[in-house]
């Protein structure tokens, strides 16, 4: 089979003929990539809170028999839900304290170093880091 020439002045809308006669692959499409907002990360923390709430809803009615706590002289009778999201949100709260004393310190350092010598940030931030690494 011969292929015809196309006549003078027209171009082809196909590519040409390989040698063993397939035609070459088309080019595959650009794939689209799906550009994260602000909606749709709110909508996930959304979905997320939602599903972590009930969780902590299902913990809460199977764990509803109380207990005794004695701590320091105080003695309470809790139920166990009750008693455990209490030590969790203290222990979140002491994580916090703990950490606010931390970015204080390093900021009180970057403050000192930054009034003693003229250095640039980079340098200043790596200066710092260097020393608060105790």
């Amino acid at each position: 089979m011969t292929e015809s020439a196309a006549p003078h002045g027209t171009t082809r809308t196909l590519p040409p003929r390989s040698a063993n006669g397939s035609a070459s692959a088309a080019p595959a499409a650009p794939q689209r990539r799906r550009l994260s907002t602000q909606i749709s990360s709110i909508r996930t923390g959304l979905i997320a809170s939602v599903a972590a709430l009930i969780v902590v809803l299902i913990f809460i009615i199977q764990n509803a028999h109380t207990v005794n706590i004695s701590l320091l002289g105080v003695h309470l009778q809790l139920p166990l839900a009750v008693a455990m999201l209490l030590a969790v949100i203290a222990g979140a709260l002491l994580m916090a304290a703990a950490g606010t004393a931390r970015i204080t310190q390093l900021r009180r350092l970057l403050r000192r170093a930054a009034g003693t010598a003229p250095a640039s940030h980079g340098n200043l931030v790596f200066e710092v880091a260097r020393s608060a690494a105790v």
